[in-house]
């Protein structure tokens, strides 16, 4: 029996109810399949840096190696600046383990309202591939004259070729492997960014030549923005640096119901080191502890990892079984207009399973 190792890393906030939730439905699925699921939970965390003063152990990368995923929660706390628990824990390992493609899809699923009026269940259907490890989040910069009226910052992008070709060959991949409308549109402002930009259009356009059989276009990332409010149901898949796809994700994540629905994946593609997975809700401190969090998004990101591990089955099951406790709409949490709790959605998911 194949035997699947995860590092679940919990976090702050609902990320530690939302992970439990998602271990529970992992666990009902895992009794009727041929695998096993073997969880190690680390207690990384803002409780642990205000402890330790950092976020994870200083071999935390090496501890993290040998597991075949990353199951992450939810990072952040209202005491710490959010460029502390960044820095701290996501970046490391999304750049130690070249976690370089980041899938973020966005579904409107049935029984979910929509702010966009005149839309159907699946009318959106759509997935963002975010650069995940160089681009505008790129650690390069400094201060000069700290503190001082004078002070100057610099934040410097970084886009290489190799970087630029390989997360939009991963987006033309996976727009075949969809089968949909078999469409890639990048994203770029290469009118105001004369270097960073013009590399990643040049790029995508060498790209495209091996892919004839994708349509393609090209959107500066403020049309992207209000086409993502006014015609969302012509994308398929979207390709973007690292703030561009941040910033479309959220759209996407509000026009089909949901911070709660927000499912990710920070992929590494050659399989050479361990994916990380993780909701993009935040760890939502506000709703913390009531029991009220949405686990959905959480649900649908263990069925992105359960895809990338190659159970594509149990994957499929997952997302089905959420699919149909919005349909019936009788266990819906605050976010999306009910009043479940956390354990009643979660019990319905597993039931439906």
């Amino acid at each position: 029996m194949k035997t699947y190792k995860i590092a679940v890393i919990p976090g702050d906030g609902i990320g530690v109810e939302v992970v439990n939730s998602s271990i529970k439905v992992l666990k009902a699925l895992e009794k009727n399949k041929d695998y096993k699921l073997e969880f190690h939970e680390f207690d990384w965390s803002s409780e642990y840096y205000f402890k330790n003063g950092i976020m994870m152990p200083k071999d935390g990368i090496e501890q993290l190696k040998s597991f075949d995923a990353i199951f992450l929660g939810a990072v952040g706390h209202p005491d710490i600046q959010d460029h502390i628990t960044l820095n701290g824990l996501l970046l490391p390992i999304r750049r130690a383990f070249d976690q370089f493609a980041c899938v973020r899809p966005s579904i409107l699923y049935p029984g979910v309202n929509t702010p966009i009026k005149d839309l159907k269940p699946f009318d959106i259907d759509l997935v963002v591939v975010r650069e995940n490890t160089e681009g505008e989040y790129a650690n390069v910069g400094g201060f000069q004259y700290q503190n001082f009226p004078d002070e100057v910052a610099v934040q410097s992008a970084v886009f290489t070729r190799k970087g630029c070709e390989r997360v939009i060959r991963f987006a033309f991949e996976l727009t075949i492997e969809r089968n949909k409308k078999m469409h890639l549109t990048s994203i770029t402002k290469s009118n105001a960014q004369g270097y960073s930009m013009v590399l990643w259009d040049r790029t995508f356009e060498e790209v495209k030549k091996d892919y004839p059989q994708v349509t393609t276009d090209s959107l500066l990332i403020d049309a992207a923005c209000m086409d993502f409010i006014r015609k969302p149901q012509n994308f398929d898949v979207v390709v973007a640096s690292n703030l561009f796809g941040d910033i479309l994700t959220d759209i996407g994540a509000i026009i089909t119901g949901s911070m709660g629905l927000a499912s990710s994946g920070n992929i590494d593609p050659t399989k050479k080191s361990p994916s990380m997975f993780e909701p993009t809700h935040g760890s939502a401190p506000d709703i913390a502890g009531k029991g009220i969090a949405n686990p959905m998004a959480q649900i649908l990101t263990a069925g992105i990892m359960m895809k990338h591990l190659g159970e594509h089955e149990s994957a499929e099951i997952i997302e089905n079984s959420v699919k149909n406790v919005l349909d019936l709409g009788e266990s819906i949490s605050p976010d999306l207009g009910g009043n479940s709790t956390t354990s009643e959605v979660t019990r319905s998911i597993i039931s439906n399973l």
